[in-house]
């Protein structure tokens, strides 16, 4: 049987489509932050039904008991959502199926995405012929998505949270030459072997595919860990070089990429101390080290804020008043789950200091962040702005490949070059990413948790973020040192 979602997967990739299929158990468990993306869809999937007022749940726990209810409830002619149909050796569930006219129906897939994309018109594809097959007259097929300008006030309103847009003719294209596409993928299925497919530009096109084992095989420094390497790294991995140090001398790279394949070759890191002193001498005490950590959700929680819009709960502050100055440490870690954002600005409204330059690691996520409390918060308008302009961008020498290491393999994310100029690392930290910081105050917040968990769970999110903002002390500390 092929359902949508393995139909989803042949398109991406064959391999995939076989594995997910024959041997399931060779498919990694999504990350907490896919499975949150999972939730997410469920929770917008719940308030889509709100849009078709009348409809009726067909259980989705039993199988064949989905369709069988689903053939009953096909002749009341009411809204139906989690209909599911099996024509042949093909399977699909529909989101929402609204009747229309006399005998016909509309297909409404509901995504939690905030636009529209084209594998949507191939799922909603396979779901038209699916219910063409079993006998339904399809009249249109509608997806609807996140409208991200839509700002809660009160209670949720689903007629303003979606946008519904009408694909049928997107999906009429879609479906060329679909029936062919299925015949195939009925056949890789029901094959006894697996077949073999070479990595390449579909591993992450539409989605990052989770079947990471096709990748075990490559050296530590790989052509896809070069420096924005996109069509070049495929380009040499098709022709034979799989590692950094084996591209030839006369391959074209731009500098940076030069100078990650000169240190691969010599193990050592490459450090342009003029350009980092400059960098250096360019800032003003006092230094403020700043660091934000926010959640989103598809749905906005608080009233004035729009979908997947980033709420900061958190913050940590160094400050150094002179250079060669002792470093203070000041946190916030909203306590309660109400709009963490007005606490938060008082408190770090009084912890910025007058003068000098606020530093932080890719300075555009604090820049939109501050830009956001000036809109939300009126009063704090002029502030945020000051801050704002005061923002110095500690990504620069790194990403600027002033300082490269070959550890850092491509990246000038913190999470890379802070173990490559200081030793400091994130490993071994109970939460060490930012997706982790956010899903656990999520957690801690909404989620019931217990009070001796609740108390580590502080306790983990206030270490981790204290790191982000230590860690750039520690750099620039490093730097003066390496460039004299």
């Amino acid at each position: 049987m092929l359902s949508k979602s393995r139909y989803l997967n042949g398109l991406q990739c064959p391999r995939l489509l076989w594995i997910t299929t024959n041997e399931p158990e060779r498919i990694p468990e999504p990350d907490a932050a896919t499975q949150h993306i999972f939730d997410q869809g469920h929770l917008v999937g719940e308030l889509a039904k709100k849009l078709y007022p009348g409809g009726t749940d067909v259980p989705a726990d039993d199988f064949m008991g989905n369709i069988a209810m689903t053939k009953e409830l096909l002749k009341r002619r009411r809204p139906l959502f989690e209909a599911g149909v099996l024509s042949g050796k093909i399977y699909s569930r529909a989101d929402i199926l609204n009747p229309v006219n006399d005998d016909e129906w509309d297909i409404i897939e509901v995504k939690s995405s905030t636009s529209v994309k084209d594998i949507n018109y191939h799922d909603v594809s396979f779901q038209n012929i699916c219910w063409e097959d079993a006998g339904l007259k399809i009249r249109k097929c509608f997806l609807a998505y996140i409208n991200n300008q839509y700002v809660r006030n009160g209670e949720v309103n689903p007629e303003e949270l979606f946008t519904v847009e009408d694909i049928t003719d997107e999906v009429t294209t879609a479906s060329e030459g679909i029936r062919d596409k299925i015949s195939n993928m009925l056949k890789v299925i029901s094959s006894s072997v697996c077949p073999e497919i070479d990595i390449g530009p579909h591993c992450s096109d539409p989605y990052d595919c989770p079947l990471t084992e096709c990748w075990d095989g490559l050296p530590e420094h790989n052509v896809f860990t070069l420096y924005y390497g996109g069509k070049k790294s495929h380009e040499l991995y098709r022709s034979g070089i799989l590692d950094i140090d084996h591209i030839p001398a006369s391959y074209k790279l731009n500098d940076k990429q030069r100078i990650q394949c000169s240190c691969v070759a010599s193990g050592k890191p490459y450090i342009d101390t003029e350009a980092i002193r400059e960098f250096l001498d360019s800032l003003e005490h006092p230094l403020h080290y700043l660091d934000f950590e926010t959640f989103s959700t598809a749905v906005p929680i608080f009233d004035g804020t729009r979908p997947y819009q980033n709420i900061p709960f958190q913050y940590s502050l160094h400050v150094q008043e002179a250079p060669g100055g002792d470093v203070k440490h000041v946190e916030f870690l909203a306590g309660n789950n109400r709009d963490p954002r007005p606490e938060l600005l008082e408190s770090l409204s009084s912890a910025i200091k007058p003068g000098g330059q606020i530093i932080a690691y890719n300075k555009s996520f604090e820049d939109r962040v501050l830009k956001e409390f000036g809109e939300a918060f009126p009063e704090y308008a002029l502030w945020a702005a000051d801050i704002s302009s005061r923002l110095v961008d500690l990504i620069v020498p790194f990403r600027g490949f002033s300082y490269y290491h070959p550890s850092q393999m491509g990246s000038a994310s913190l999470k890379k070059v802070l173990p490559a100029v200081t030793g400091l690392s994130y490993d071994g930290l109970p939460i060490g990413k930012g997706d982790d910081a956010s899903l656990a105050y999520l957690d801690l917040m909404f989620g019931n948790m217990p009070a001796e968990e609740a108390g580590r769970t502080r306790q983990e999110l206030l270490e981790y973020c204290k790191l982000d903002t230590e860690g750039m002390v520690r750099i620039i500390e490093k730097l003066e040192e390496i460039s004299g």
